[in-house]
């Protein structure tokens, strides 16, 4: 969610590679257990956006640390620029992740990564 995903197509489309009927279950867990909340889109209430309770932004401080060791300790797409920035800066990290969080910012906090580079062609842009 840090990432700007929203919905279930965007979770399914993040490059997790993860199979719907697990992402469905995991999604149905989070919300069982408080973490998450599904709600109708202001825009389109046929869409669902899954929003994190004040209970799954309290675990904020333990998924930064969480991610920050597992970049440091194993492959990832996470530039080290962004890694090393949140390592030392994690209260404003935090902080701005809980704003975000109470204005509904949609912003990401984290940039998507390794999304396809775009070259450009005689014939202009491609991906």
């Amino acid at each position: 969610m840090v990432r700007g995903l929203r919905t279930f197509r965007e979770f399914q489309e993040s490059g997790e590679g993860i199979a719907t009927n697990i992402l469905a279950d995991r999604l149905r867990h989070l919300q069982v257990c408080g973490i998450v909340i599904a709600e109708p889109d202001e825009s389109d209430g046929r869409r669902v956006n899954y929003r994190l309770t004040e209970k799954g932004i309290d675990l904020a401080p333990v998924i930064l640390e969480l991610f920050i060791w597992s970049a440091r300790h194993e492959k990832t797409g996470a530039p080290c620029a962004v890694i090393d920035h949140m390592a030392a800066n994690r209260g404003q990290v935090l902080d701005e992740a809980r704003r975000r969080w109470q204005d509904r910012d949609p912003t990401p906090l984290l940039p998507r990564f390794d999304e396809p580079k775009r070259r450009r062609s005689k014939q202009g842009v491609s991906g």
